[in-house]
């Protein structure tokens, strides 16, 4: 019979490719982490791995696919027993980034900890695209996204449609630079964006050419509020989300909405035909009237 942790210290152990790593992600000793490689080879009878170089042996990447996917069902397994216990302890697991979080779910999160005090929750505070990976993979219960792509097999419920606007001065000045007939001379425009890793800077990309500017220079920074922060410093013009702005009281430079944008859609990603909790939609209810209130 084959242990479920010899299972799980594979697997980590494959993924990472290090023993030292491996122990220090499964907050176990070197030794033991080896312990369970032989214990595991012992029960199978083969050869699992090669240490000097480390790499997997062909029956090692054959047990390496089935226990990912043997240790992702019980991961939903577990999940779904719990919700259809209604279970009042536990954890819950929360994917999104850092906007999200910040501006749309402190105040449910605290509504979920006095009603649900049982149920302690973990946010993974990551970009849209890595919250999808951790839902698929089971590694977080629910994930809060930017335009969610179809192509997973995960379930998405829009709940607000975004619209984006321009925060800093100049932009129509640069816009109308570009007619023939147009005497003015700004400077080369620095459009603030986002870093590459995020699936918000994948949308902006694209919309890109809708603001009609010849030409243009990039400043890339690590979040919304950086973005919001060097346009108010007079560095440039800021891409952003509109809802970004409503808790931004003391703005000085010159809000554009960008209507020729496309809007995108913020919504939340289940697993396909994952149970939830009472806990977990009462969650969702509280979220969607944070959402409603910051509108009005």
């Amino acid at each position: 019979m084959l242990d479920i942790n010899w299972l799980k210290t594979f697997v980590t152990l494959a993924e990472l490719q290090h023993f030292g790593k491996a122990a220090a992600a499964l907050h176990m000793t070197q030794p033991n982490v080896s312990l369970h490689v032989k214990q595991l080879e012992q029960t199978t009878r083969v050869k699992l791995i090669e240490r000097n170089p480390f790499r997997l042996t062909q029956a090692g990447y054959r047990l390496l696919d089935t226990s990912q996917r043997t240790l992702m069902e019980l991961q939903v397994c577990q999940a779904d027993l719990n919700a259809i216990n209604d279970q009042s302890r536990g954890t819950l697991t929360i994917a999104a980034s850092d906007i999200i979080s910040r501006l749309l779910l402190i105040k449910p999160f605290q509504l979920f900890k006095k009603q649900f005090p049982g149920i302690d929750f973990t946010l993974l505070n990551t970009t849209s695209s890595q919250a999808s990976e951790l839902v698929k993979n089971a590694k977080a219960d629910l994930g809060f996204v930017i335009e969610q792509k179809e192509s997973q097999p995960l379930y998405f419920t829009e709940l607000q449609q975004i619209k984006w606007c321009a925060l800093g001065n100049n932009l129509e000045l640069w816009q109308r630079e570009q007619q023939p007939e147009s005497t003015l001379h700004a400077d080369q425009p620095t459009l603030i964006l986002l870093g590459h890793d995020t699936r918000t800077r994948d949308l902006l990309d694209q919309a890109l050419p809708l603001l009609n500017l010849p030409r243009y220079r990039v400043m890339e920074v690590g979040s919304v509020d950086a973005q919001i922060d060097w346009a108010e410093a007079g560095f440039g013009v800021a891409l952003v989300p509109e809802f970004s702005l409503h808790s931004k009281t003391n703005l000085t430079t010159k809000i554009t909405p960008l209507p020729e944008f496309p809007a995108t859609r913020l919504g939340y990603i289940l697993r396909q035909n994952q149970i939830l909790s009472k806990a977990v939609k009462q969650l969702l209810q509280w979220v969607n009237q944070e959402i409603v209130d910051s509108q009005q």
